[in-house]
């Protein structure tokens, strides 16, 4: 189990606002203000519940963040329906569809997920199957 992702930014504004929108549909809230020049970034988490987290930050090098070729964070989702929900609020928040939500039984017969990219390019996949903890 991982304790947080973290996803560089290059416009903070733009993507918090979609990860606001994304994340609070999985249940996902943002944990204060932001700050753009917290070194923790701008952090994600279920409430109550520290751990895992859910992050973003301008990198720490100084670097424009750039999406990575072959990475993808993927959501446990708590149901098709949530699935669904998350995508579009994906698509209308300045996503790219990557893959609508439908089962994917190549991976399993219960693996239901949809993928998209965020406003920067980064990819990420929305997946409920029958045996996952939300």
């Amino acid at each position: 189990m991982f304790s947080h992702v973290m996803v560089g930014a290059r416009n903070l504004e733009t993507m918090v606002a979609f990860y606001d929108a994304v994340l609070a549909l999985l249940d996902l809230r943002r944990n204060g203000d932001w700050d753009p020049e917290d070194p923790a970034g701008v952090i994600w988490n279920r409430p109550g519940k520290r751990w895992p987290q859910f992050a973003i930050r301008r990198p720490i090098n100084g670097l424009p963040a750039t999406s990575g070729n072959g990475v993808q964070v993927s959501f446990a989702v708590r149901s098709q329906t949530a699935v669904d929900e998350a995508w579009c609020a994906a698509m209308d928040h300045g996503g790219c569809d990557e893959g609508a939500p439908g089962l994917r039984p190549h991976y399993a017969d219960d693996f239901y997920a949809a993928y998209c990219r965020d406003p920067e390019g980064n990819k990420l996949c929305f997946v409920h199957a029958g045996e996952m903890t939300v």
